[in-house]
């Protein structure tokens, strides 16, 4: 029966006409309340009632042009917010304003026309409270009959201004949310111990979390203006490790009509938990390289591809050439490209970058003069698996747009490498140092022959938060199902950084890069992957959730690094990116060890492969891999070549 009256109150609403018919009885009412209380029954003489008639009579006109003005009865009572009350208040100020100066009017032409202001002015005092407490009562009693069986979850706002107080009255004031406010969290000192709408200020200090315990709050809805100054302290992970689930809001400018929806709150991210600081790049410098220019991107419907094309679309490129192989995110790129930049020129293709005549065509048709290089296969353990993809799209397919750029003459070359690709442990990082050997020959190479101005840039940084496969989605997902989260070592740690950071580093060393460079960039502190699951299953709210160590996975390191041993760094302008000092190749040597390779992959003898991708990259060693039997042998005839050297002297 219940659940009927639920549905029959949830899907009407009174009319407008009903509410403003309301109001008027309202206003009859007070009127007429307030003569008998002054009169009595027996006072009522003609006079009197004649008086009342015409007061009633004026207060019924003028209160309907205010209402209208105010438009008080367009509502929905049981929704009603304290914006609305305003609005009641002000209309009836305005509609008894406009009697009283009628009832003015009348006693100089008429002397015997008695309404006294003591009368007038309760009048209009009943008038208000009746009217307000209408709403409040239908409103109270609407969440009473429907209202949700679920116990309210009780909150503490973090933020005392103008946006904490925005949030505040919003969960109140909307039945869509289950929240009940029991206390503000102010770090500005002349804030704390006093009250706001009815519950005290807390100070974020040690006996903050004991308050919390004692008022069963286990959530923290953080105001988006507060969120913003303390994303980079160590504030919000506070609460995490405290177990205190943590929300926020998009910014109050994008509610609409200053009304928060559901959808609007939102978790608190784990990227905004990551030591990280503030990237800031040089938007001018990055414009004049891009703006009126042919832009091709590879991989574009990649995480960092599709990145790179929303902040070049941004820089008004002339023409932007979008290859991947991967049909539908490539179809979810063109989608997304009509709808924010409809003016901008886009050439959505689907190709093979190993494909050397498929490309050719591309470049012959659309010449461009900007290129980003994000197309590779990119997970570890899948590359291990698949050794000969790994070098006929990954290496073979840098060479080929490698040299297409120069053969039409393109004017920056820029390709996306990885931190994996310093003393590489696995086929993936070992293919993607080896792109970056060839990239940087040919570079030097074409400035000595003076062939071409192609510049040629690298840019090497490490994990990227939720792009495709990465863990963060993955963790996501686990706590979502409930569990069990896998981490595959308990010390493994990475550097992170967000994918539209990266881009941004990404676009402003292709603008700064002159030719042949590698450009690394400062990842900021790694992150212990363990301490990573943990806060996300804190930030969950979940508790107890299982965490399993599934061991490292064929080719994975402990931990990451951007620089070998050998290598050295120069800075550049932006603190954020500095030049690695590395090992310079000849181009003959290397396009013949490269095309060598090729050759040998397209045999599919994966430790065949592997052996000749060390012998390229003498540093890469194997790390819980099949092919640490390759490294054995490579050893084992290097020991045989130094006896045999040894014994000959």
């Amino acid at each position: 029966m219940s659940d009927i009256i639920q549905n029959f109150l949830s899907n009407r609403v009174l009319s407008r006409f009903s509410i403003l018919a309301m109001d008027l009885i309202i206003v009859l009412f007070s009127c007429l309340f307030m003569y008998f209380v002054k009169y009595g029954f027996g006072g009522l003489t003609p006079e009197v009632r004649g008086d009342g008639t015409i007061l009633c009579f004026l207060l019924i006109i003028f209160n309907t042009i205010s209402f209208i003005s105010f438009r008080t009865f367009r509502g929905i009572l049981r929704f009603s917010s304290f914006s609305d009350l305003l609005r009641i208040i002000y209309s009836l100020a305005l509609g008894y304003a406009l009697t009283f100066m009628a009832v003015l009017a009348l006693k100089r032409l008429n002397a015997a026309f008695n309404i006294t202001n003591v009368t007038f002015s309760a009048i209009f005092l009943l008038n208000i409270f009746l009217m307000i407490f209408s709403r409040i009562l239908v409103k109270e009693v609407y969440e009473a009959i429907t209202g949700s069986t679920v116990k309210p979850v009780n909150v503490f706002i973090y933020g005392t201004k103008q946006a904490g107080i925005s949030v505040a009255k919003a969960l109140k004031g909307n039945n869509e949310f289950n929240y009940r406010v029991l206390g503000f969290i102010s770090d500005e000192s002349h804030m704390i111990g006093k009250e706001l709408m009815g519950v005290s200020i807390h100070a974020n200090n040690e006996h903050l979390f004991r308050t919390l315990e004692s008022k069963d709050v286990k959530t923290i809805i953080v105001s988006p203006q507060k969120m913003e100054e303390i994303k980079n302290s160590s504030l919000l992970a506070n609460f995490v490790d405290n177990n205190i689930a943590l929300l926020t809001t998009v910014p109050i400018n994008e509610w609409n009509g200053n009304v928060m929806s559901r959808e609007q709150l939102k978790d608190v991210q784990i990227e905004d938990l990551l030591p990280r600081d503030p990237i800031h790049i040089n938007m001018r410098e990055i414009a004049s390289n891009i703006e009126g220019r042919r832009v091709l991107v590879t991989g574009a419907a990649g995480s960092i591809g599709s990145e790179i094309v929303r902040q070049v679309a941004s820089f008004n490129p002339y023409s932007v050439i979008l290859i991947d192989q991967a049909e539908t995110p490539l179809h979810d790129m063109r989608l997304e490209l009509q709808e924010k930049w409809r003016e901008l020129r886009t050439e959505i293709v689907v190709a093979d970058i190993s494909n050397k005549s498929r490309m050719e065509k591309i470049f012959s048709r659309t010449r461009p003069q900007y290129i980003f290089h994000a197309a590779a296969y990119k997970h570890v353990p899948m590359m291990e698996d698949n050794v000969s993809e790994s070098v006929q799209t990954n290496i073979l397919g840098t060479k080929i747009v490698a040299d297409l750029a120069v053969r039409y003459n393109a004017q920056k070359f820029v390709m996306i490498s990885t931190d994996k690709a310093v003393n590489p442990s696995n086929v993936m990082g070992c293919s993607k140092r080896i792109c970056e050997i060839y990239v940087q020959a040919l570079a030097k190479h074409v400035e000595k022959t003076a062939q071409t101005s192609t510049q040629f840039i690298t840019t090497r940084f490490g994990n990227v938060l939720g792009s495709n496969g990465s863990v963060i989605p993955l963790f996501r997902e686990q706590i979502k199902h409930g569990g069990p989260v896998t981490v595959t070592h308990p010390e493994i740690i990475r550097y992170f950084m967000t994918i539209p950071e990266a881009c941004q580093l990404v676009l402003e060393a292709g603008a700064m890069g002159k030719n042949g460079e590698i450009y690394i960039f400062d990842m900021g502190r790694p992150v212990k992957i363990l301490d990573l699951a943990k806060r996300m299953i804190r930030l969950s709210g979940s508790k107890n959730m299982k965490i399993e160590f599934t061991g490292l996975r064929h080719g994975e390191k402990l931990y990451e690094e951007l620089l070998n041993q050998a290598e050295r760094t120069k800075p550049t302008h932006h603190e954020k990116i500095m030049i690695a000092d590395v090992r310079e190749y000849e181009y003959e040597e290397v396009s013949r060890n490269i095309n060598t390779l090729i050759q040998i992959s397209y045999d599919y003898d994966d430790m065949r492969t592997v052996k000749a991708m060390k012998e390229m990259v003498p540093e890469f060693q194997s790390i819980n891999s099949p092919f640490e039997a390759v490294d054995r042998l490579l050893n084992k005839m290097s020991k045989d070549t130094f006896i045999v050297s040894q014994s000959r002297q």
